[in-house]
C-alpha cells in the first residue's frame, strides 16, 4: 500500500482519533525505526484496527466494511462456498439483485486474480471491500456454522421473492406457508440460543434488516429480501393474535415460544414506517426463575442498606434509571423475596412482564380507564401490605403513592432519573410535598446494566497509567490498600471465543447505588436542598456511587472499565 504517513495521520486527526501532537510522535517513530506507517499503527499503537483500515480504504478509494458489526445477506453467502471463503480469506456480505453486484470483504481489495475468478464462478459483478483479516476469519466461522443463515438460505430457495400476504389471505394459509414459518422460527430460535432480549425486524428500501439486542447491544445479524417482509410480519401478527390487515396504526400483542425446555413470553409491537411495518419482539423468559439480589450484583453496604429499607413495614422505595437499565427485574427480585402467604402484594404495571405466583398483578388499560392512578386508588380498598406501582409519572400517582405509604403500606416504584439523589427533587417536581417525602422515603436506588466478561476466554492484564489513575481517582478510599502500597493491579478482559460470539462478553450484571435516607438527609429534603448537595452528604455518610460500584466489579474481574464508562456518568 503506497500511502504516505502524513496522509493517513491527517485523516486520523481529522476524525478525532488522535491529536496533532500524537500524530507527529507516531510519524517520527515510524521513520526513525524504518517501519511502514501501517505496520507501526497496527503493532505499536492502541488505535482500533477499524479506524486505521477505514482511513486506508478512504485513501485507496475502496469500500470499507466493519465485518464484526455488519449483517450478512444469506443470498450473498450462497454464491460462495465455505471452501472458497476459507481459501481466499473472503466473506460475501451483500448482493444487489438489480445491478447483479456481489460485495465481498477481503484484506486485499486489489487482488485482480480473486476478482476475475469469483466473477467467472458466480456470474456476478464483484466489488471487493477492505476488512479486518481477523474479523473476516471469525465471521467465516460464524456465518457458515451457525444455524441462522444456512436454514434461512434454504427457506429462501422455497419462497417466492415477491410473496406478499394480502389482507384477504386466511390465517390458516399464512400459518401453513412452510418457508415463511421456517424463517420466523429460525429467527426466534436464534434469539433464544444467543440470549437476545429483543428482536428488531426493520424494512428498508430494498432489504429487510434483522437485529438482535444481545447483552444490551444491538447487533446486525441478517438481511432478507424486502419481497418477503410482509409475509414475515403477517406470520408474527397471527402468532400474536393481531390484525394482519391493519398496517396504518401501531399494534401490540404477545405469544409464547418454546425451544426445548426453555419457554419464552414474547411481547410484540408493530410500528408503521415509510418502508413498511417494523416489528420489535421483547423476549421474557418464563423458565429459570427470578434472580436474587446478590445474583443481580448487589453486595456489601448497598445490599445491607436496601434490605433494611425493604424490611420496614411502610414507606417508599424508589428504583431509578433509564429504560432498559433493569429496574423491573430488580423490583421483581425484591417482591419475590418479600412474597409470603402472610402478606398481600398488589402490582399495577404497564405491561406485566413476569407473572409471579402468589402476587396479584394488574395490567394498565388506558382505553378502559385503568391507569396507574386509578389502579392505585382501587388498591387501597384491597387490604394490601405491599404495593408496586410500575412508574410514578404524574402528580396524582405521586400523591397517591405517598398517601399509601403514610397509611401503613410499603410502596415500590420507578422513576426515570440519572442517579439516586435526583429522585428526590423529581418527586417534588411531580407534586410531592417535601415534608411528606421526608417522612415516607426509605431508600432511593439507581442502577445500570453492564456486560460480564466471558468466563471461557477471560485473561488478565496490567492496566496502563491512565486506567490506574482513573481507578484511584474514582474509588478513593475504596481502593484496596494493597494496591496503594505498590501491588500491581490485575484487571480482566475477554479475548473473544465461540461461546461469546467473539465479543469478549457473556451475560450481564448490574451496578448500583443505594441512597439511604438518614436523619441528616431527611432534614436536607425539608429544606429543598439540591440533589448535588444531598449526594455529597450521602458520600460523607458512606454512599457508594454507581461508578464506584462498577469499578469495584472491574477490580473483581467481573467487567471492564470500558463497560462502566459506556453506561455511567463520566
Amino acid at each position: 500500500m503506497n500511502i504516505s504517513p502524513r496522509q493517513i495521520l491527517n485523516l486520523l486527526t481529522q476524525k478525532g482519533i488522535i491529536d496533532q501532537q500524537r500524530a507527529k510522535k507516531i510519524e517520527f517513530e515510524s521513520i526513525k525505526n524504518n517501519i511502514p506507517i501501517t505496520d507501526y499503527l497496527f503493532k505499536n499503537t492502541d488505535i482500533e484496527k477499524k479506524y486505521i483500515l477505514e482511513s486506508i480504504a478512504s485513501l485507496m478509494k475502496v469500500p470499507f466494511v466493519d465485518i464484526a458489526s455488519a449483517a450478512i445477506d444469506p443470498q450473498a453467502l450462497g454464491f460462495v462456498s465455505e471452501f472458497l471463503a476459507r481459501k481466499y480469506g473472503i466473506i460475501p456480505v451483500r448482493f444487489d439483485k438489480q445491478n447483479e453486484t456481489l460485495t465481498i470483504v477481503t484484506s486485499d481489495p486489489f487482488d485482480i486474480t480473486v476478482t476475475d475468478f469469483l466473477s467467472r464462478k458466480t456470474g456476478k459483478k464483484i466489488v471487493l471491500a477492505l476488512g479486518i483479516s481477523d474479523d473476516i476469519r471469525k465471521t467465516i466461522d460464524l456465518a457458515y456454522s451457525q444455524s441462522l443463515t444456512p436454514e434461512i438460505k434454504e427457506a429462501l430457495k422455497e419462497v417466492q421473492p415477491t410473496l406478499v400476504i394480502k389482507p384477504e389471505t386466511s390465517a390458516g394459509a399464512v400459518i401453513k406457508e412452510a418457508p415463511v414459518s421456517k424463517i420466523v422460527n429460525t429467527i426466534l430460535e436464534f434469539a433464544v440460543k444467543s440470549r437476545a432480549s429483543d428482536i428488531h425486524i426493520e424494512p428498508g428500501y430494498s432489504k429487510t434488516r434483522v437485529r438482535y439486542r444481545i447483552d444490551g447491544i444491538l447487533q446486525d445479524k441478517l438481511i432478507l429480501p424486502i419481497g418477503i417482509h410482509d409475509a414475515i410480519i403477517s406470520r408474527i401478527k397471527i402468532l400474536a393474535e393481531m390484525k394482519i390487515d391493519e398496517k396504518r396504526i401501531p399494534q401490540d400483542g404477545r405469544f409464547y415460544f418454546k425451544l426445548g425446555e426453555e419457554e419464552d413470553d414474547l411481547r410484540v409491537s408493530t410500528l408503521p414506517t415509510v418502508n413498511g411495518e417494523k416489528i420489535v419482539l421483547r423476549l421474557l423468559k418464563k423458565t429459570g426463575g427470578l434472580p436474587t439480589l446478590p445474583d443481580l450484583g448487589l453486595k456489601g453496604t448497598p445490599l445491607k442498606n436496601l434490605e433494611a429499607a425493604i424490611s420496614r413495614p411502610y414507606g417508599i422505595v424508589l428504583v431509578t434509571g433509564p429504560t432498559g437499565s433493569g429496574k423491573t427485574t430488580t423490583l421483581y427480585s425484591i417482591l419475590s423475596q418479600l412474597n409470603k402467604p402472610s402478606v398481600n402484594i398488589l402490582t399495577i404495571e404497564d405491561p406485566v412482564e413476569y407473572q409471579i405466583p402468589g402476587i396479584n398483578q394488574v395490567q394498565v388499560n388506558h382505553q378502559a380507564g385503568l391507569t396507574f392512578a386509578t389502579g392505585l386508588r382501587s388498591f387501597l380498598r384491597q387490604d394490601p401490605n405491599i404495593i408496586l406501582v410500575g412508574e410514578i409519572r404524574d402528580k396524582e400517582t405521586t400523591q397517591l403513592s405517598i398517601q399509601a405509604a403514610l397509611t401503613g403500606h410499603l410502596v415500590f416504584s420507578t422513576l426515570h432519573t440519572s442517579n439516586s439523589a435526583t429522585a428526590i427533587p423529581r418527586l417534588i417536581d411531580l407534586g410531592g410535598e417535601p415534608f411528606l417525602i421526608a417522612s415516607v422515603l426509605n431508600a432511593s436506588l439507581a442502577q445500570r446494566i453492564v456486560r460480564r466478561i466471558c468466563t471461557y476466554c477471560k485473561s488478565s492484564y496490567t492496566p496502563g497509567e491512565e486506567a490506574y489513575n482513573s481507578l484511584k481517582q474514582v474509588l478513593g478510599d475504596l481502593l484496596p490498600k494493597i494496591y496503594l502500597d505498590g501491588k500491581p493491579i490485575q484487571l480482566a478482559k475477554g479475548q473473544g471465543c465461540d461461546d461469546c460470539a467473539h465479543s469478549g462478553y457473556l451475560g450481564r450484571i448490574a451496578i448500583f447505588e443505594v441512597l439511604k435516607i438518614t436523619p441528616t438527609i431527611n432534614s436536607m429534603i425539608l429544606k429543598h436542598t439540591t440533589s448535588k448537595e444531598i449526594e455529597d452528604q450521602a458520600k460523607k455518610e458512606g454512599l457508594i456511587t454507581m461508578k464506584q460500584d462498577g469499578y469495584l466489579k472491574v477490580l473483581e474481574g467481573t467487567t471492564t472499565i470500558e463497560e462502566i464508562l459506556r453506561v455511567s456518568e463520566i
